[in-house]
């Protein structure tokens, strides 16, 4: 998603899709509860998308004294350091099959980060989320072999197609397959995030993950930021960017999916294209037009869908 959001995401869009949900009544509880212990799980998760989206831009800010790489590894470092600290995980009694899948989950970690930083360095957040969203969106779509999916599927391609305003002469095609190739990864990382979970207890096999991604990026991100990564105050704004878009929104997570449904999860993780766009209108001043409103729009229509009709299929 979800395990821990490996850039402004959401892998739980396809990853709640894909796994057999919760049951619906999860999240009613007893009636003395109220509404307002209801929606409590629902706020942690939405704060959890701010926190992921608003990380990605204070990420964007850096890049000018780390470029886009350095951020990445800086992130890296500093998530898996916060991590291992915290799950303190065991290194013995794992076969050979648990570490081959942890290692295929930090490097699609590590790829999903670069790519996506590197289109966050030059298209709009929310578009680059918009179009990153495509992964799970069709990895949900081909999960489920009803015909309705076809539907979800032509509204994503209608709303991508208006995000190139008909011809993508106005967007920066180099940042648009970044973003694309961000999504591919993000698909194999929910594919091996579920596989981890299951080898490995608790959040071990996600901080052993982390570790990997760190290490896999961390030459890339010395070759293009060299001494950069040693300053004070651009460690300081990674090991935020780290905080605010990996250990903070998976925290945050982890509490509301023990009272969540899997199905409410990810619908409500559909909606981060929007508040990705929000944040780079807040924090980077970046505006979309009309029809790029739009194109973000049938995405999450898309994603939705998608995921309530998995969520049919599956009973729950």
């Amino acid at each position: 998603m979800n395990p821990v959001k490996g850039t402004g995401t959401a892998e739980p869009v396809a990853a709640a899709a894909v796994a057999v949900p919760e049951a619906a009544g999860a999240l009613k509880g007893p009636e003395r509860e109220g509404r307002g212990a209801a929606f409590a799980p629902v706020a942690l998760v939405v704060a959890g998308g701010m926190s992921v989206q608003f990380g990605a831009a204070l990420a964007v800010t850096l890049m000018p004294r780390a470029g886009a790489a350095g951020v990445v590894t800086l992130r890296l470092v500093a998530a898996a350091v916060v991590l291992l600290l915290i799950c303190r995980p065991g290194l013995r009694g794992h076969s050979r099959a648990d570490w081959g899948t942890v290692v295929a989950f930090g490097v699609a970690m590590a790829g999903m980060n670069g790519l996506f930083y590197q289109a966050v360095d030059r298209v709009p957040l929310g578009v680059a989320v918009t179009l990153e969203v495509l992964g799970p969106l069709t990895l949900s779509v081909f999960a489920s072999k009803r015909l309705v999916n076809v539907v979800w599927a032509g509204l994503a391609l209608a709303g991508v197609v208006l995000l190139g305003g008909g011809g993508f002469g106005g967007l920066d095609l180099v940042g648009a397959a970044y973003a694309l190739g961000a999504g591919v990864c993000w698909a194999v990382y929910i594919l091996f995030s579920a596989r981890t979970g299951r080898r490995f207890p608790q959040a071990d096999g996600l901080a052993l993950a982390m570790a990997v991604g760190a290490v896999v990026f961390l030459p890339i991100g010395v070759a293009q930021a060299g001494t950069a990564l040693l300053v004070p105050s651009t460690v300081a704004l990674g090991a935020a960017v780290a905080v605010l878009s990996s250990v903070l929104p998976y925290t945050l997570e982890l509490l509301a999916l023990r009272r969540l449904p899997a199905s409410t999860f990810a619908i409500l993780m559909s909606l981060e294209p929007a508040i990705a766009a929000a944040a780079g209108f807040l924090i980077l001043d970046q505006s979309l037009s009309w029809p790029q409103a739009l194109a973000i729009g049938l995405v999450i229509g898309a994603s939705v869908g998608a995921v309530r009709t998995q969520i049919r299929v599956g009973g729950g």
